[in-house]
C-alpha cells in the first residue's frame, strides 16, 4: 500500500476557515468518513458501504492504525510475526510493521488473536502510541492514565463506551478522526506535525484542503488511454462533476478529471476559457499563459509543452484553455477542438492587448460572454453593435468570431417535481441552463435547482430547441436569487430628518464584513437580510422571512408540518449575548442548538432558506 504523506503548503492556501467556538465539536458521519477515506484509513467495500455498525477485529484495527501513521507498509512481508498471523495472512504486512513500530503487542502466551474483537481501551492505547505516548508515561493501574489522557486529548468525541466495550467500526472512525487533530507527546497536532496536512485556524481538520492534497490526476475525458489512468472501474465510482452528484454516464469530452481511489470517487472539472494568447511565460519552460487578459497558471506538463517555443501554440494564436481545480490549465486546444456555439450574456466589453504575426503589441474591443455551460469566453470583437448585457450567440471557427442577439422567448409554466420538464416542454438530457441578474452577472443552475418552480414570462429571457423539441438551452433572468448577497446586519444607524438621509449598515456575509452607506434608507433592522446588486448601485435590501426549525437532514429543514429546503450557500451563524459568529451547518445541526430559519421567497418562486440562526438550546 502506498503510502500518501503530502505537502500541507498547497493546502494551507486553498480553504478559509470559518470562525467556530473554541470547544470541540463533534463531526458528522460523513465527513469522518470522508476524511478517512482520503487517508487510506478507513474505506468501504465496492459499494462505499463502512458497515459503520459492525465490530472491529484486532486484525483490521491495526491495518488502520498503519495506515494513520507515516510508516509506508507493503502488501506482503516475508516473516510470520506470530503463529496466528502466518506470512500469508492479509493483516501479516501491517502486524509486522505495528509491532516492529512498538504500537502493538501481542499476548503473554506468544498469540496475536488477529479475529478476536478489540475493546475501547485496547485501541485507545495503540492511538496514544501512535502520538508518541508510551507505558512509562503513566502511573496507576492500567488502562486509568490512559483513558485520563484519552479524555484530556478529547478523543473520546463522538465516542460513548466503557473501557472494556467492543468498538465498532463507527468508533474506530471517530477514535482515529479525533487522533488528527489531538496532540502528540511533543505537543503538535499530528495532523500537521506528522502527516504533513493541514488544519484551519481553530485547530479542525481543513477538509477541503485534505481532499485537494489526496487527488490524483488529472485526465482530460477523450484523450488517447484517459481511462486507463483511473486505477478504478469508473462506472461505479462516485462522481461529482462541477460541485454536483452525478455518474460517470455524465463524463463529456473535454471534462478535466482528478480522482481518488481509496474513497472510489472522481472529482470532474468541465471549466474553459476561449480568447488569444497574450503571453507565454517563460517561453521556454511555460508555467503561466496570458489569455485575453488574464494570467492563468499551468499545471501539467502537456498544456506547459503546447504554449512552449517548441509546441503549436503561439503568442496571437486563439486558443481554448481547459481547466481543472483552481482554474489552473490542464490542456489547450483549438476553439474548434473544443467548442461550437455559445449561447450566453455579454458581462464585458472592454479593450484588450493583443501580439500580431510581427510580435506588435496592439489594443483591439473584446467581448466577455457567461455562456449556458458555466464557462467565460473571450473574443476579440471590433464592431460596437453589442452591449453588455446582452443576451447572445456567439460562433468562432478559430479565426473571426461572429456574434449576434438572441431574440426574446415567450416560454412560461412550472417546472415539474421531478426537474424533467418546463410546461409541456421537456429538457433535453444536456440542458444548458443560465440564471442572469443585472448586467454581468450569471450562474449556471441545474434542472433539480428548478423543480417545482413556477417560470413566468418576464423570468424566460431564451430557450433553444433541440431537433427532438426538447429545451436544450434557457437563459434565465433573476429565477432563483441565488446571485444575490445574503447574510447578517450587525448594526444599523438611519436619520432622515429635514434634508438629510443617510443610512449606514453594518453586515456580514460568506465574504465576511463590510459597510453599506448613503444617501438611501433601506428600512433594515439587526439580523438576516438579502441584497441585490449586480457590483453597482444596491437595488434592493430587505430584511428575510422567518421560520423556526424542528429539525435538518441533509439540504432539508423540517419546520412544523413544512419541508424548506436549505440553499447550497446558506449561510449559517451562532447567536451569542446578541451577536453573530460565523459557524456551519454540519455543526449546528448535530443538537444542542435552537435553530431558526430564513427565507427570502417561497419555494414555487425559487426561494430558499439563505441564513440560518442558531442559539444553544
Amino acid at each position: 500500500m502506498k503510502k500518501r504523506v503530502l505537502s500541507a503548503l498547497l493546502a494551507g492556501a486553498i480553504a478559509l476557515s470559518l470562525a467556530v467556538p473554541a470547544l470541540a465539536a463533534v463531526p458528522s458521519t460523513d465527513e469522518a468518513a470522508q476524511v478517512l477515506a482520503a487517508l487510506d484509513i478507513m474505506v468501504g467495500d465496492e459499494n462505499g458501504d463502512l458497515s459503520l455498525t459492525a465490530p472491529v477485529t484486532r486484525a483490521e484495527f491495526v491495518k488502520m492504525l498503519m495506515a494513520a501513521s507515516p510508516i509506508s507498509v507493503g502488501d506482503e512481508t516475508y516473516v510470520s510475526p506470530y503463529p496466528d498471523v502466518p506470512r500469508t495472512h492479509w493483516a501479516a504486512p501491517y502486524v509486522e510493521a505495528a509491532v516492529s513500530s512498538g504500537y502493538v503487542t501481542g499476548y503473554l502466551d506468544g498469540t496475536f488473536r488477529p479475529n478476536a474483537t478489540i475493546t475501547l481501551a485496547e485501541g485507545v492505547v495503540m492511538v496514544l502510541r501512535l502520538l508518541g505516548y508510551s507505558n512509562s508515561d503513566f502511573s496507576g493501574s492500567f488502562p486509568a492514565g490512559q483513558m485520563a489522557m484519552y479524555r484530556t486529548l478529547d478523543l473520546d468525541e463522538g465516542i460513548t463506551l466503557g473501557q472494556n466495550d467492543t468498538m465498532t467500526r463507527q468508533d474506530a472512525m471517530y477514535l482515529f478522526y479525533n487522533a488528527l487533530t489531538a496532540s502528540t507527546k511533543a505537543g503538535q497536532p499530528y495532523l500537521s506535525s506528522v502527516l504533513g496536512h493541514s488544519l484551519t485556524a481553530d485547530g479542525q481538520v481543513d477538509t477541503l484542503a485534505l481532499l485537494n492534497d489526496t487527488m490524483d490526476g488529472p485526465v482530460v475525458v477523450g484523450e488517447s488511454g484517459w481511462r486507463d489512468k483511473i486505477p478504478f472501474d469508473i462506472d461505479g465510482a462516485k462522481v461529482s462533476r462541477n460541485g454536483m452528484t452525478a455518474t460517470s454516464s455524465a463524463l463529456a469530452q473535454n471534462d478535466v478529471v482528478y480522482w481518488s481511489k481509496s474513497m472510489n470517487t472522481l472529482w470532474v472539472y468541465t471549466n474553459r476559457v476561449t480568447g488569444t494568447i497574450q503571453a507565454v511565460s517563460p517561453a521556454s519552460s511555460p508555467t503561466s499563459i496570458t489569455l485575453s487578459g488574464r494570467q492563468y497558471e499551468i499545471e501539467t506538463s502537456s498544456a506547459a509543452y503546447a504554449v512552449s517555443d517548441l509546441g503549436s501554440f503561439s503568442v496571437g494564436d486563439s486558443a481554448t484553455l481547459l481547466l481543472g481545480r483552481d482554474n489552473k490549465v490542464v490542456s489547450v486546444l483549438s476553439p474548434a477542438q473544443s467548442t461550437g456555439a455559445v449561447y450566453g450574456m455579454v458581462v464585458a466589453v472592454q479593450p484588450q492587448s493583443y501580439t500580431d504575426a510581427n510580435g506588435n503589441d496592439f489594443s483591439a474591443s473584446s467581448l466577455t460572454i457567461a455562456a449556458t455551460d458555466g464557462n467565460t469566453y473571450t473574443y476579440r470583437y471590433d464592431e460596437d453593435d453589442i452591449r453588455v448585457g446582452a443576451y447572445v450567440l456567439a460562433t468562432s471557427d478559430g479565426g473571426e468570431t461572429q456574434v449576434r442577439r438572441l431574440s426574446s422567448s415567450s416560454l412560461s409554466g412550472r417546472v415539474d417535481s421531478a426537474g424533467t420538464k418546463l410546461g409541456s416542454r421537456s429538457f433535453a438530457p444536456d440542458v444548458e441552463i443560465l440564471d442572469t441578474y443585472g448586467d454581468t452577472m450569471a450562474v449556471r443552475v441545474y434542472p433539480s435547482r428548478l423543480a417545482g418552480m413556477t417560470l413566468t414570462e418576464s423570468q424566460v429571457a431564451y430557450y433553444l430547441l433541440d431537433g427532438d423539441g426538447d429545451i436544450s438551452r434557457l437563459i434565465l433572468r433573476d429565477a432563483t436569487g441565488d446571485m444575490h448577497t445574503y447574510g447578517v446586519i450587525d448594526s444599523v444607524s438611519e436619520t432622515n430628518a429635514g434634508l438629510t438621509t443617510m443610512g449606514t449598515y453594518v453586515y456580514q456575509d460568506a465574504a465576511g464584513t463590510h459597510s453599506l452607506s448613503g444617501n438611501r434608507i433601506y428600512a433594515l433592522e439587526r439580523g438576516p437580510f438579502m441584497m441585490k446588486s449586480d457590483g453597482g448601485q444596491v437595488d434592493r435590501a430587505a430584511n428575510l422571512e422567518e421560520v423556526e426549525i424542528a429539525s435538518v437532514e441533509g439540504s432539508t429543514a423540517y419546520a412544523g408540518n413544512r419541508e424548506l429546503a436549505i440553499w447550497d450557500g446558506v449561510q449559517v451563524y451562532e447567536v451569542r449575548d446578541d451577536d453573530y459568529y460565523p459557524s456551519s451547518l454540519s455543526i449546528v445541526s448535530n443538537g444542542g442548538y435552537t435553530l431558526t430559519g430564513y427565507y427570502d421567497k417561497d419555494q414555487s418562486q425559487g426561494g430558499r432558506i439563505r441564513v440560518i440562526l442558531a442559539e444553544e438550546a
